[in-house]
């Protein structure tokens, strides 16, 4: 890889010491030649993205600038509609065709901004069900190990990041989507506040929970993906008429006088949590507060019971979508996503409601919280990432969980890389922040990056090339 951030690519295409063109072709190369390995590509559309990538050199050398996106090679969750390529949610269940001919809003404004797209990039099916080989869409695996799972359900988009199939992309996040894979396939990925990008043309999981989010390797590339996705769109009921800032140019590295939460209860001292991943975050805190932060131990009530209400009612939305599919089609669906859905059955509608009267109660727990702080600052994952073979549905509910709490309340949350563990695998902090503060998160989790190189880690995937 000559560049491996969108910084670094976006200042090189215009002091002319790299073309889109040839930066598009090497990520063309590597996604063809790794994506047998790796999976993180339903659709590798090479003779489109090259095109793009001529248009934005050609647009270059006229002088028209449209900022640093352009010619920059992303990826493109499976859920989310884009010209020129199908969308699936990698399931033989959703209607053919769907989204044909047409870009949801947050990819069209991507493509006026001159990004490149290498391709549709693999997702759980609908956003929420285990990998199963038998329907046919690649399987994807973590770059650092092979054996063990890229996560989900951004997994394809995670992996293009990590492994330098992409310089950046699009995730969704309704219960950890975009920070779970950055989290294990080591770089940044951010889950905006509800509402803060437009989600129509997307298909839908939790109504009342899903978002889009930049998935980058450093917090100044998913800035500046944010930049041009955010905003409102009258196609989505749901997002927000607020202000979109000038994120990048918010990223001065400074966080003196940063006030730092720690929820210790839950977040730091759950048995199922691993030592590494809690040492590792608090090393990243204390540099923090090396550079003039102020970290406080504080208890954040009802915090197991979040993860719980998160869950209820991302399933029962997801029941709402599905169930007329599950009855007629079940089979359709692979093994590991019906059962998942078909969960949405078993609640009745006391328990939707009480999961929202909950909702309600723990907003107001959290906002407590940021009455006297800036920033809630938790492990991304108790565990690196698990060994694929030993995942199932079940066992999603007896793990404990530190990312659908923020879909919950519907606040933004950045997922950035803080180490490795003994075994090689990526270790991540989670930074927390009041609504819309999308710019403060980013401007910590910059920070950091700015004095460690964790993000800039790239897999041994040399092997899997030979192989």
């Amino acid at each position: 890889m000559t560049v491996s951030t969108i910084k670094d690519a976006a200042a090189a295409l215009r002091d002319g010491t790299l073309t889109s063109t040839a930066l598009t072709q090497q990520i063309l190369d590597r996604a063809v030649a790794l994506n047998p390995a790796l999976g993180a590509y339903v659709d590798i559309t090479s003779e489109a993205a090259l095109e793009q990538a001529g248009a934005a050199d050609a647009a270059l050398a006229a002088g028209d600038d449209r900022g640093p996106l352009q010619g920059i090679p992303l990826a493109i969750k499976d859920i989310i509609a884009m010209k020129g390529a199908a969308t699936t949610a990698n399931s033989r269940v959703l209607a053919p065709g769907w989204g044909a001919g047409t870009d949801a809003p947050v990819v069209a404004r991507l493509r006026d901004a001159g990004a490149v797209f290498v391709g549709k990039s693999t997702t759980s099916e609908f956003a929420i069900g285990l990998p199963d080989a038998t329907k046919g869409f690649p399987v994807p695996h973590n770059p650092w190990n092979v054996e063990h799972t890229p996560a989900g359900s951004s997994s394809g988009t995670g992996i293009a990041v990590s492994a330098g199939l992409a310089l950046g992309g699009l995730g969704t996040d309704t219960g950890g989507s975009v920070r779970s894979p950055a989290a294990v396939n080591g770089h940044t990925g951010l889950k905006v506040t509800f509402g803060r990008v437009p989600k129509s043309g997307v298909v839908p999981l939790g109504f009342s929970l899903d978002s889009i989010g930049p998935m980058a390797r450093s917090a100044w590339d998913c800035a500046a993906l944010l930049e041009v996705m955010a905003g409102y769109d009258p196609s989505d009921p749901n997002a927000a008429q607020q202000p979109v800032p000038a994120y990048t140019e918010l990223l001065d590295g400074s966080v003196d006088g940063l006030r730092i939460a720690l929820p210790m209860p839950y977040f730091f001292d759950h048995e199922q949590l691993d030592p590494q991943m809690h040492d590792a975050v608090i090393a990243a805190v204390k540099q923090l507060v090396g550079q003039g932060a102020v970290s406080t131990e504080v208890e954040l009530a009802y915090a197991a019971e979040a993860k719980d209400a998160n869950h209820i009612i991302l399933v029962a939305e997801a029941y709402a979508y599905h169930r007329n599919n599950l009855v007629n089609r079940w089979s359709d669906y692979g093994v590991h996503t019906r059962p998942t859905l078909a969960r949405g059955a078993f609640y009745t509608a006391g328990d939707v409601a009480q999961a929202e009267r909950f909702r309600r109660q723990f907003s107001r727990e959290v906002a407590k919280l940021f009455e006297s702080h800036d920033v809630i600052i938790t492990p991304t994952a108790a565990v690196p990432a698990e060994r694929a073979a030993e995942l199932s549905p079940s066992k999603r509910l007896s793990v404990v969980s530190y990312t659908g709490h923020w879909n919950l309340t519907g606040l933004p949350a950045v997922a950035v890389p803080v180490g490795f563990s003994t075994s090689g695998l990526p270790l991540s902090m989670q930074i927390v922040g009041k609504p819309f503060a999308e710019a403060t998160v980013l401007k910590v989790a910059d920070a950091l990056q700015r004095i460690s190189d964790w993000h800039l880690a790239i897999p041994p995937v040399e092997a899997l090339l030979a192989a």
